[in-house]
């Protein structure tokens, strides 16, 4: 994806940040990202996902670009499974760029997998 300075103005605040953590205390879809309505694009660059425990638990990753279903259709990882204590780091280049989009987690057991996604925001400045 190619941005051009006249997409966002002549002004524009490009920042590297987290853009979101979550611990899932259930099994039902979390909404780990979502832009907000200031922001142009989001590119999310690396996706971590911790196993905390000595359990194999597994996780799914979804990303709509322009709602929030979180199922097959939109599923980036699809019942990956954790080995025990492990981490699965991941360099991505995946991007946003509708404020009704979400970048959704979600864990086959409670309390055991930590998500932490990275990545760059576009906004309006």
């Amino acid at each position: 994806m190619t941005i051009r300075i006249t997409d966002v103005g002549t002004r524009a605040a490009i920042v590297e940040k987290e853009l979101g953590q979550s611990r899932p205390g259930d099994t039902n879809n979390v909404s780990i990202y979502s832009p907000g309505t200031s922001v142009v694009v989001t590119e999310i660059t690396t996706i971590i996902i911790t196993n905390t425990t000595a359990n194999t638990p597994s996780f799914r990753i979804f990303l709509d670009t322009n709602g929030t279903t979180y199922d097959q259709t939109t599923a980036l990882w699809y019942d990956v499974l954790m080995t025990p204590n492990g981490t699965y780091y991941r360099d991505v280049e995946i991007y946003m760029n509708d404020s009704d989009g979400n970048l959704a987690v979600r864990t086959d057991a409670a309390n055991e997998i930590t998500f932490t996604v990275y990545g760059v925001e576009i906004t309006k400045a």
